[in-house]
C-alpha cells in the first residue's frame, strides 16, 4: 500500500491508501470488480481527522442487541424525537446502535469499524414502532449499499419491522485525483470537483 508516496505495511483510520495488487488472479480483476474478505463486510472510518479526535470524548450510540433493548431506548425518547431521523451504525458485533440525528457515525460507533451506518426513521405500528426510512448515509463511513443485509440482520435481531432494503441509497466514492468526496448519481462516474473518473463499483475493504 502507498500512502501519499510511502509504501505503508497498514493503515489505521481515519486515512486511507492506495493499494497495489500483484500476482496471478490479479491479472483477472475487471473494472468494479468487488473485494472483499470472508465475512460481513467492514468499513473504516474516512472522515475528517478533527471529527475522528472529537468522538473520543462523545457519547457512544445506545446498543440495541434485542427487542427489550429498544423498547427501552424508545421509552426514553422525547416526543420531539421521533419528528426527525436517528443516527444510527451497525457495530463490528452485529448490533444496532442508535444515536441522536446530529450525532457523528463514528462516535455512535464508538470510534470503531462498522459493518453499516447511515441515518433511520421510526413510525408507530400499533404498540411498538416500525422502520419508515432508513439510509446509508454516513460521510464518516461512506458505506455502500451492499451492506443492507448487516442492517437487516440487526433490525430482524432487535424485533423492529423494516423495509425490505434501504429507502435512500447512496453510492460514495473519493477521487483519486483531487480527493474530494463525492455522491454517485445514475452511475455517472466523475468527479464532480475535477472531472476526473471515478472509482467504480471495486471497493478495497478496510481490514485493519
Amino acid at each position: 500500500m502507498d500512502r501519499y508516496g510511502r509504501p505503508v505495511d497498514r493503515v489505521d483510520p481515519p486515512h486511507s491508501a492506495r493499494v497495489r495488487l500483484s500476482g496471478a488472479d490479479a491479472a483477472r480483476l475487471r473494472a468494479r470488480t468487488v473485494l472483499s474478505t470472508d465475512g460481513p463486510r467492514r468499513f473504516g472510518y474516512v472522515g475528517p481527522r478533527e471529527i475522528w479526535h472529537a468522538a473520543e470524548d462523545a457519547p457512544e450510540g445506545r446498543v440495541v442487541r434485542g427487542a427489550d433493548d429498544f423498547r427501552e431506548w424508545a421509552a426514553d425518547r422525547e416526543p420531539e424525537e421521533w419528528a426527525e431521523p436517528f443516527t444510527y451504525v451497525v457495530d463490528e458485533d452485529g448490533f444496532l446502535r442508535l444515536a441522536a440525528r446530529r450525532s457523528e457515525h463514528v462516535a455512535c460507533a464508538g470510534r470503531a469499524g462498522v459493518r453499516a451506518a447511515g441515518e433511520i426513521a421510526f413510525g408507530r405500528d400499533g404498540d411498538g414502532w416500525e422502520v419508515v426510512e432508513v439510509s446509508n448515509q454516513s460521510t464518516g463511513y461512506c458505506p455502500d449499499p451492499d451492506c443492507w443485509p448487516s442492517v437487516a440482520a440487526a433490525l430482524d435481531r432487535a424485533g423492529i419491522p423494516r423495509p425490505a432494503r434501504f429507502t435512500h441509497e447512496i453510492v460514495f466514492r473519493r477521487c483519486t485525483g483531487c480527493a474530494e468526496l463525492n455522491i454517485v448519481r445514475e452511475e455517472h462516474y466523475v468527479c464532480a470537483f475535477c472531472g476526473e473518473d471515478l472509482p467504480g463499483a471495486a471497493r478495497l475493504r478496510d481490514v485493519s
